[in-house]
C-alpha cells in the first residue's frame, strides 16, 4: 500500500539533534501542523475542537533502515541491544512514528492545527491524524518493565557569556530552551564535559556543555 502525506508540520525544531525522544516530554514545543492538497480544507477538521489530544501518525522522513533487527535503544546506554519492535526507535522497518500531543488551536479556514508537546523535526510528513480517546487510549494497568517512568530532568544554567542573549528572548522561548536540554539531548555515551555541543532551537543557535550539575549554556545566536 501506498501513502501519500495530508499535512506537513513546521515547529521550533529544525534540525533532528535536540528533540526529545518522546512527545509531550517538553510541553512547551509548539507546532504548527498544516494540511496539504488535496486535504486542504475545513471540512476535514470539522468536529476536532471536541477534543483535547491528537494522535500523529508520521513519517521518520530523514531516517533510512537499514534492515536492523536489533537496535541500541538510549535508555539502556546506547551499549545493549534490544529487537527494534520492542522499542521507540525511529529506525523502523516501514519508518513510521506515532505520538500524542495537545491541541493548542485550530484555524479551520486555513487548516491549520497548532500542538504542543510535540517530537518531530521540521517538515515531516503527516500520514494520518486521529482523535485521542481517553476512555480506550488511556491503559491504567498498563505497564513497560523497560521505561516504566519519565526521563528525569538535569539542572541548566545559563553562562555569564549567555546571559544578556537569554534575556532578551521572551518567556517561551526561554523555557523552551531550558526544557530541550534539561532532558539531555545528548546519546548516552557522551561524558565529555570539556565538549561543546550546539542545536538548533526556533531560529537559535544554542551552544552548551555538560557540567557536573547537568548543563551549561554557553551562547545563544540567532540563526539568519
Amino acid at each position: 500500500m501506498n501513502i501519500e502525506p495530508i499535512a506537513i508540520i513546521e515547529g521550533c525544531y529544525p534540525e533532528k539533534f535536540g528533540i526529545p525522544r518522546q512527545a509531550r516530554l517538553v510541553t512547551s514545543a509548539e507546532a504548527e501542523i498544516r494540511l496539504i492538497p488535496p486535504y486542504q480544507s475545513k471540512d476535514f477538521l470539522d468536529g476536532l475542537e471536541n477534543y483535547s489530544h491528537i494522535w500523529l501518525i508520521f513519517g521518520f522522513h530523514q531516517n533510512e533502515w537499514q534492515g536492523d533487527a536489533k537496535v541500541r535503544p538510549q535508555r539502556l546506554g546506547g551499549n545493549q541491544k534490544m529487537g527494534v519492535l520492542a522499542t521507540r526507535s525511529p529506525y523502523r522497518p516501514n519508518g513510521l512514528g506515532l505520538s500524542a500531543v495537545k491541541i493548542a488551536s485550530i484555524d479551520y479556514e486555513n487548516a491549520v492545527i497548532t500542538v504542543a508537546g510535540h517530537d518531530l523535526v521540521n517538515g515531516t510528513p503527516i500520514y494520518d491524524i486521529k482523535p485521542y480517546i481517553p476512555f480506550t487510549d488511556s491503559i491504567e494497568d498498563a505497564k513497560s518493565l523497560f521505561a516504566n517512568e519519565a526521563p528525569g530532568k538535569y539542572e541548566v544554567n545559563i553562562h555569564a557569556s549567555a546571559q544578556m542573549a537569554f534575556n532578551l528572548l521572551d518567556e517561551k522561548a526561554k523555557d523552551l530552551i531550558q526544557s530541550v536540554i534539561a532532558q539531555n539531548p545528548l546519546p548516552s555515551y557522551h561524558q565529555d564535559y570539556d565538549r561543546i555541543y550546539g542545536v538548533a532551537i526556533l531560529d537559535l543557535n544554542v551552544r552548551f556543555k555538560r557540567n557536573h550539575n547537568g548543563f551549561e549554556i554557553l551562547e545563544i545566536h540567532r540563526n539568519f
